[in-house]
C-alpha cells in the first residue's frame, strides 16, 4: 500500500523538471499537454480496468499509479506557461486562481468518488471491458475528463499567447527577447529558498491531511465511520476558508509588500497552527484494549460501535502518559492551517515567478512542482516514523520548528524576495508615436501592442 501511495508523487517528482525543460525547448506546451493527457488516459483505464488482468495484478495497479504520476508533471508546463502569458500586474490573480483549482480539485475528487458508491461492488457492465462500479467509476470519470482536457487543447479552442517578455522587451527598449533574457538574470538564491519554503509549506499540509483521521481516531476515541465523517465535514469547511482567502489574496497584496504577506500571513499563521496542536491538557487520551487482550478474554470486537476498544491503541506507548489533544485545538489549528497555507502555496509561486523574470520558467517550475512531491513521498513515513513511535509532542513540534525556522529564514532573506523592477527606457517612446494621446491612450496602446 505505501508503494502505491507514494508511485504517484514519485512519478511526478522525477518528471516535472524533464517536462518543464521538454516544454522549454518546444517553446510551446500543447504537445507536452497532448502526451501527458494521453498518458494520464491509458493510466486511469488500466487502473480502472485491473479486475479484468489475470496475473500480476498490483504490479499493473502500481504501474498506473506511478504512470498517472507522470503525467501530473505537467502541472510544472502549466505553471510554466502561465508566468510566460501573464503581464506582471496580473501574475498574482492568476497563479491565486491556479491554486483554488488546484484545491477545488481536492475538494470534487472525494465528492465524486462518495458520488458512486451507490454503484456498490456489483456494479454495471458495459461492453463486456468496462466495469463501473465503486471502486472504479471515480478512474472512468478521470479518463472523461481527461479527455475533455485533450479537446480543450486543440488550437480551435487553445492558442498560446506568451507575452511576459515582450512587456519587460517594450518597457527596457530591447531588441529582441534574447537580449532580455541575458539582462535581466534571476536571483537565484532566493529561487532556491522559495523551493525550499515551498516543500516545508506543503509537507506540513500533507501531513496534516495524512494525519488527520488517525489523529482524531486515537486523541477523540471517534470509530473509523465518525473519523471519515468529521474529517470530510471539516476538510469540506477547510476549503471554503481556502477559497475565500484565494480571491483575497490579490487585494491584500495592494495593500503589503507580497513577501510581507508570504511571510506574516501565511508562514506566521501555519507557525501557530502547528504549535497550537501541541498538547495542552492535562489527561492522558482514552485507551484502546489491545488485541491480545480480546484474545485472552476469547471476545469478538466490533471496530465501529464497541466503545471499548475506541482510543489511542496501547501499543504507542506515548499513549499512556502523553496528554490528549482537546477538539478545540484542533480545529483552531486546522483553521490556521486552511488560511495560511492557501497564502503561503500561492506567493511562493507568484515571487518565485517574478524572481526568475521574462525567461522559459519550464525546468525551475519542474524543481518546485519536485519538491511539492518529496513532501507528499516524505509525509507518510513521517506520519509512520514520528507520530506512531514518539507521538504527538514530537510530531507537532518538530513540524512547528521546521515551519518557524523557514519563516525566519525567509525573514532575513525577504530584501532578495522583492521582485525586480523594470523600468520604462525612453525607447519606449517610440511605440507611441501620438504624443497628444492622453496616459489613459498611451496605456492601452500598450497594451494592444503587447498582445
Amino acid at each position: 500500500m505505501g508503494l502505491v501511495v507514494g508511485a504517484n508523487p514519485l512519478g511526478q517528482m522525477i518528471f516535472s523538471p524533464l517536462f518543464g525543460w521538454w516544454g522549454n525547448r518546444l517553446n510551446s506546451i500543447r504537445v507536452p499537454m497532448y502526451c501527458s493527457l494521453t498518458l494520464f488516459t491509458i493510466a486511469s483505464a488500466t487502473y480502472s480496468s485491473l479486475e479484468f488482468i489475470p496475473t500480476y495484478t498490483k504490479y499493473w495497479m502500481l504501474g498506473s499509479r506511478f504512470l498517472v504520476g507522470v503525467s501530473s508533471a505537467n502541472v510544472a508546463v502549466c505553471r510554466s506557461y502561465l508566468s510566460a502569458a501573464t503581464r506582471i500586474s496580473e501574475r498574482t490573480k492568476a497563479i491565486s486562481m491556479i491554486s483554488l483549482a488546484q484545491v477545488m480539485g481536492f475538494v470534487i475528487g472525494p465528492g465524486l468518488q462518495a458520488a458512486v458508491t451507490p454503484l456498490k461492488s456489483e456494479g454495471i457492465l458495459i461492453f463486456d471491458f468496462i466495469k463501473l462500479d465503486m471502486y472504479t467509476a471515480a478512474g472512468w470519470i478521470n479518463v472523461l475528463m481527461s479527455i475533455c482536457n485533450v479537446c480543450l487543447f486543440l488550437p480551435v479552442v487553445f492558442q498560446e499567447r506568451k507575452i511576459a517578455a515582450k512587456e519587460v522587451m517594450k518597457i527596457q527598449g530591447r531588441k529582441s527577447e534574447k537580449e532580455t533574457f541575458k539582462a535581466n538574470k534571476p536571483d537565484y538564491v532566493a529561487a532556491w529558498n522559495l523551493i525550499v519554503a515551498f516543500f516545508v509549506l506543503l509537507f506540513n499540509f500533507v501531513l496534516l491531511e495524512t494525519l488527520g483521521t488517525s489523529l482524531t481516531m486515537d486523541q477523540f476515541a471517534w470509530s473509523k465511520t465518525e473519523a471519515l465523517y468529521y474529517m470530510g465535514l471539516l476538510m469540506s469547511v477547510g476549503a471554503i476558508l481556502a477559497c475565500i482567502t484565494f480571491v483575497g489574496i490579490g487585494p491584500l497584496c495592494k495593500i503589503f509588500a507580497e513577501e510581507n504577506v508570504l511571510i506574516w500571513g501565511g508562514f506566521s499563521l501555519m507557525v501557530i497552527g502547528r504549535f497550537v496542536c501541541i498538547p495542552w491538557g492535562d489527561a492522558p487520551a482514552k485507551l484502546a484494549k489491545t488485541i491480545d487482550e480480546i484474545i485472552a478474554k476469547n471476545a469478538t470486537i466490533d471496530f465501529e460501535n464497541d466503545v471499548q476498544y475506541l482510543g489511542c491503541p496501547e501499543t504507542q506507548e506515548w499513549c499512556k502518559y502523553t496528554p490528549a489533544l482537546t477538539i478545540t485545538q484542533f480545529l483552531l489549528g486546522y483553521a490556521l492551517t486552511s488560511i495560511g497555507y492557501p497564502i503561503g502555496i500561492t506567493l511562493i509561486q507568484t515571487i518565485f515567478s517574478k524572481i526568475l523574470g521574462p525567461r522559459p520558467q519550464g525546468v525551475w517550475m519542474g524543481l518546485m512542482t519536485g519538491s511539492g512531491c518529496l513532501s507528499r513521498v516524505m509525509g507518510p513515513v513521517f506520519v509512520g516514523y514520528i507520530y506512531t513511535r514518539l507521538g504527538t509532542y514530537w510530531t507537532f513540534g518538530t513540524t512547528g520548528v521546521m515551519m518557524l525556522v523557514s519563516m525566519i529564514w525567509l525573514h532575513l532573506f525577504r530584501k532578495r524576495l522583492i521582485p525586480p523592477k523594470y523600468e520604462k527606457n525612453i525607447e519606449l517612446q517610440e511605440l507611441n508615436p501620438k504624443e497628444s494621446l492622453s496616459q489613459k491612450e498611451n496605456e492601452h496602446q500598450y497594451n494592444k501592442e503587447l498582445a
